[in-house]
């Protein structure tokens, strides 16, 4: 008898073994982040893939791939297979999911797992069909889609299932996603395309045009994230390594968080506008809510110094900074996986469900 039970349980520790542990992705522009239950967050890559272009085979994904970008010989080239929070390379992009899945399984499985994905709000059903696509192609066994601003509000403990009106601005990669959220779904939304590669972009125009120096994206992130502030010191600074205008020969020199805060001013008050003109629109009710509980800032764009106060001072609004602002969406789709049911208002819709 005992025998017996022992081979009984060995065949379920094997048959969970060969199943798909429950997984969230927050598809970034920037970076794709994965979670699994009982792990958390445990895969946080560059959405980049390098590819040979003579064998159209995959050479590298994440972060083996960001360190090439610039360096690459002429058969190799490293592309970001999501711009603005969509997919705009389908075949890359199940390349890229392909490995992360495989890589968070930790082993090979025959049940693939369920799969919740954070996307931007308002996307169109082409695009969400796209996601379920490349995420079933990767091996899932079911997909389920919600918006980056749901997702970020569950992984950062607000009440979203409540009566009560929350307000989260998710300040990303390609996009900020804002909205107003209250009993499990979202009131209103606002997305736009400014965010960490945007503020990017603005380093390195600022830098060549003030300076006549010549900068690569990698140089420029590594100057947002050390030196941004809303309310610059002039005490921190970087060095920016390019190449001069002029002369056409390598070039350095230091960049201070004021000309950084010069750079990126315009984009950051463009995303206080966003959020202002959302609160205008948002029903009485709710903004007495946000005005007691205030508004949390969420992403990557969060860590800016400074940034929650000048949310402040515009929108006379109390604004906090989420626990875990860079992955907060993960760990929102994550929680969902835990209950789908609990949450299944705050999901677009399962993608099987999509008319294209």
């Amino acid at each position: 008898m005992k025998k017996w039970i022992d081979k009984i349980k060995n065949k379920l520790n094997l048959s969970n073994k060969l199943k798909g542990a429950d997984i969230g992705i927050d598809l970034g522009t920037a970076n794709t982040l994965v979670y699994v239950n009982g792990k958390g967050v445990v895969i946080d890559e560059p959405s980049i893939v390098a590819f040979n272009k003579k064998t159209e085979q995959v050479v590298a994904v994440g972060k083996s791939a960001k360190v090439m970008l610039g360096r690459t010989p002429q058969h190799i080239e490293a592309v970001r297979p999501i711009i603005d929070g969509v997919i705009s390379n389908y075949e890359v992009t199940e390349e890229m999911l392909s490995y992360l899945i495989r890589k968070a399984q930790g082993g090979k499985t025959i049940i693939g797992p369920r799969v919740v994905v954070g996307v931007p709000s308002g996307i169109t059903n082409v695009e969400m069909r796209a996601v379920q696509d490349a995420a079933k192609a990767s091996g899932a066994k079911e997909v389920y889609i919600i918006e980056e601003p749901m997702a970020a509000a569950i992984g950062s403990g607000l009440p979203v299932l409540s009566p009560q009106g929350s307000m989260i601005v998710d300040i990303g990669g390609g996009t900020t996603d804002i909205g107003v959220i209250s009993l499990g779904g979202l009131v209103s939304t606002k997305n736009i395309t400014i965010a960490g590669d945007k503020f990017n972009e603005d380093i390195k125009n600022f830098i060549r045009s003030e300076f006549k120096l010549l900068i690569g994206d990698k140089t420029a992130e590594n100057i947002k994230i050390a030196t941004a502030s809303y309310y610059p010191s002039g005490e921190k600074t970087s060095i920016a390594r390019g190449r001069d205008v002029l002369s056409g020969l390598p070039k350095e020199l230091i960049i201070s968080d004021k000309d950084v805060h010069e750079a990126i001013k315009y984009s950051l008050d463009k995303i206080i506008e966003a959020t202002k003109e959302l609160l205008e629109t948002t029903p009485p009710e709710l903004i007495s809510d946000i005005k007691r509980t205030g508004i949390y800032l969420a992403g990557g764009g969060a860590l800016i110094n400074g940034l929650d106060k000048a949310f402040e001072e515009r929108l006379k609004v109390p604004v906090k900074v989420t626990e875990d602002p860079l992955v907060a969406v993960a760990k929102g789709a994550g929680a969902v996986l835990s209950d789908i049911d609990k949450y299944k208002d705050a999901l677009i819709i399962d993608t099987d469900e999509i008319k294209t």
